[in-house]
């Protein structure tokens, strides 16, 4: 699912955020060497780059490049957009892009619910990431617990409720403001590390909290 934001002005910018592919954007009227019309490419938020197929009435243009651009009428483009000139066509749209997702990873102790001792640390950044978002922020807040798979499939899942409340609880004590608060409990499913029953794996012996 993507979110587009449309801007007027004397130019026509538009947005698209486009899970792993990267963003799509796409300007109305630019360089000489650049069709008025046209996508390019650009990276997700963590460098990675995937791929975008542009048809139009003028053919099928595959993007790969960070830059790379195309007709949206599927004409090839030979020019690349990237740096400077990218930057301040889109300066705007750049903008008024949400502020994405941050994901934690919290590990507890085997057979409780007190986290160790470095995910204290961790914990503490989480609540300074979240700060940072400002007080006027909204802040919606999923927290996921998980075990190991030591012990039983009922025993664990109940342990990895616990461990999502544990976490909840200390976020809602915090007093940072938040519109919506989800718990989920896994258990020993989903693991980060595929174990065989009964290995006290620490990597899975987790909570992971995204805030968005």
């Amino acid at each position: 699912m993507g979110v587009i934001a449309m801007f007027g002005m004397q130019k026509l910018r538009c947005l698209v955020v486009a899970g792993l592919v990267g963003a799509l954007l796409l300007l109305s009227a630019c360089a000489p060497s650049i069709p008025r019309s046209y996508v390019v490419l650009v990276p997700d938020l963590d460098g990675a780059v995937g791929q975008v197929i542009v048809s139009g009435q003028k053919g099928s243009q595959v993007l790969t490049r960070a830059g790379q651009v195309a007709g949206t009428d599927g004409n090839e483009v030979k020019a690349e957009l990237a740096g400077a000139k990218f930057d301040a066509d889109f300066s705007e749209a750049k903008a008024a892009q949400p502020t994405p997702p941050e994901h934690f990873m919290l590990y507890f102790v085997s057979g409780g619910i007190r986290l160790t001792d470095e995910s204290e640390i961790q914990f503490a950044d989480l609540l300074n990431r979240w700060r940072t978002r400002g007080a006027k922020a909204i802040v919606e807040v999923v927290v996921i617990g998980h075990t190991d798979t030591v012990g039983s499939a009922e025993n664990n899942l109940a342990l990895s409720a616990q461990r999502a409340k544990a976490v909840a609880d200390r976020l809602q004590a915090s007093g940072l403001k938040l519109s919506a608060l989800t718990l989920e409990s896994h258990g020993e499913k989903n693991p980060l590390i595929p174990t065989r029953n009964g290995v006290p794996e620490p990597r899975n012996r987790r909570v992971q909290v995204t805030i968005r």
